[in-house]
């Protein structure tokens, strides 16, 4: 529950008064990309790695790189980063360097959505790119205090193929840090139900189904997401609201919509932020968590993320601090590391409001 939407502080400006709340509030983050979350320094540096990329080395010009016309001009952007990660050293970079980026953010759990097709096609030894982010992931731990947890992705524009070999890695080569198995990339002309059977092997194995739908297609792929690869949670789910049946059975079943607003909108999958469904997914009683995504080349982060969604659902403290809990009780994690970040936030809260 987000508690205090219409109360006394409802028409505050949380924009500007929640800031100094929300960036030091203890988060959890479940919808972000590895690759995506590639800063503009890392990306330049990579890019400058590997000249033969048409990736900008200069990290002011990846601002105009990194504005996008739709959603599929943002994947062919999104895609020509990924061939930047080319090497083992590369992998293991860019995880810690996201990790590092996390804690400057009070992120104190993640799990990182990883498409491990992408880079073992692009010629790197598999055990070694497991090796790379298990690396970082214990690193970020000890180093940062930034608990780290991957879902492995099939990035749908590649078909069957991709399939086939993620849910080999995920299942062969599984790394400790692995938790999820998901499915990306575009929904318009990659119908949900020919990866049940990936689906079904990875969750045969223990892991749970987080799959893309409904982002950039209506209601009937959430539903595809639901009953053919058994989503436990919904990347984005934006056009669950056109449906109220759905938003009915998510609620009912407690199934987590993960929210990405300023992505919608950078995406045009949605047109304007006054237009974002949230608000809608709210009063349906639907559990929502909110994330950010692809947040450098979306020119956001999971601080402005929260701030959004305080704006759009009129929140004070207590209601981001409930949005907040959200997220953890979506998670993954195992129940005694929920309990510990669901009672910093509570900590936090308290001490914030009794200052």
């Amino acid at each position: 529950m987000i508690p205090d939407r219409h109360g006394p502080d409802a028409r505050r400006t949380p924009m500007t008064d929640l800031h100094p709340f929300i960036a030091g509030l203890p988060k959890a983050e479940l919808h972000v990309h590895h690759v995506g979350s590639a800063s503009p320094r890392i990306v330049s540096e990579l890019a400058a790695r590997h000249p033969d990329s048409k990736v900008p080395t200069d990290p002011e010009a990846l601002v105009d790189y990194f504005t996008f016309t739709d959603f599929a001009h943002f994947i062919d952007v999104y895609l020509s980063v990924v061939d930047l990660i080319r090497t083992p050293e590369d992998v293991r970079l860019l995880t810690y360097e996201v990790a590092r980026d996390m804690a400057r953010q009070n992120i104190r759990y993640a799990e990182l959505t990883i498409t491990p097709f992408s880079s073992t096609r692009r010629g790197i030894d598999e055990k070694a790119f497991m090796a790379a982010i298990e690396d970082a992931r214990l690193a970020a731990e000890t180093e940062l205090g930034v608990v780290l947890r991957w879902c492995f992705d099939i990035p749908g524009e590649a078909g069957l193929e991709a399939a086939e070999e993620t849910a080999r890695l995920a299942v062969d080569l599984r790394p400790e840090g692995l938790v999820s198995f998901g499915l990306g990339g575009p929904e318009i002309g990659v119908p949900r139900p020919q990866f049940k059977p990936y689906f079904d092997r990875a969750i045969a194995a223990g892991l749970h189904s987080v799959p893309h739908a409904g982002e950039t297609t209506g209601p009937g792929t959430i539903w595809d997401a639901l009953n053919d690869l058994r989503a436990e949670r919904i990347g984005h789910g934006t056009s669950a609201t056109q449906d109220p049946a759905l938003l009915a059975h998510l609620a009912e079943h407690r199934i987590a919509l993960e929210v990405c607003p300023t992505s919608n909108i950078a995406t045009r999958a949605v047109t304007r932020l006054e237009e974002h469904p949230l608000k809608d997914m709210v009063d349906a009683g639907v559990l929502v968590t909110v994330n950010s995504d692809d947040p450098p080349m979306f020119g956001t982060d999971l601080n402005t993320e929260y701030e959004v969604a305080a704006r759009l659902l009129g929140l004070d403290e207590r209601g981001v601090a409930a949005l907040a809990k959200n997220a953890v009780e979506a998670s993954f994690l195992e129940p005694a590391g929920k309990a510990r970040i669901a009672s910093e936030i509570d900590a936090y809260t308290s001490q914030w409001l009794t200052r």
